[in-house]
């Protein structure tokens, strides 16, 4: 079955660094684009940044272009988040995502999430 499972997230001051980790398993990685979605307390699920299968073409939320930078590592199925110049309004649960066409229909699979927390 597919899994995705994120890993990286912690505490860090604002101006800080994390790199946030997605491993994937149970469909062919190198296939299908990836995804970094977000969310903070009372707002809904937003999209931060997504790479296609091949790792050429990525694109951002406005809010972080300039200082996330998703890439993908198709050998070790994993797909990376580096995130710098952390602000406080970066805090949220940050989950990986990919969509899979399963029985003709596109189906959502996401992680368990991983806590991102930028406090003083």
């Amino acid at each position: 079955q597919v899994q995705l499972v994120e890993s990286g997230g912690d505490l860090v001051q604002p101006g800080g660094s994390l790199r946030l980790s997605c491993t994937a398993s149970g469909f062919s990685f190198s296939n299908y684009g990836m995804s970094w979605y977000r969310q903070a307390p009372g707002k809904e699920r937003e999209l931060v940044a997504a790479i296609s299968n091949g790792g050429g073409s990525t694109n951002y939320a406005d809010s972080v272009k300039g200082r996330f930078t998703i890439s993908r590592d198709n050998g070790k199925n994993t797909v990376y988040l580096q995130m710098n110049t952390l602000k406080p309004e970066d805090t949220a649960v940050y989950y990986c995502n990919v969509r899979l066409l399963r029985v003709g229909q596109i189906v959502n699979y996401w992680g368990q999430g991983t806590q991102v927390t930028v406090s003083s």
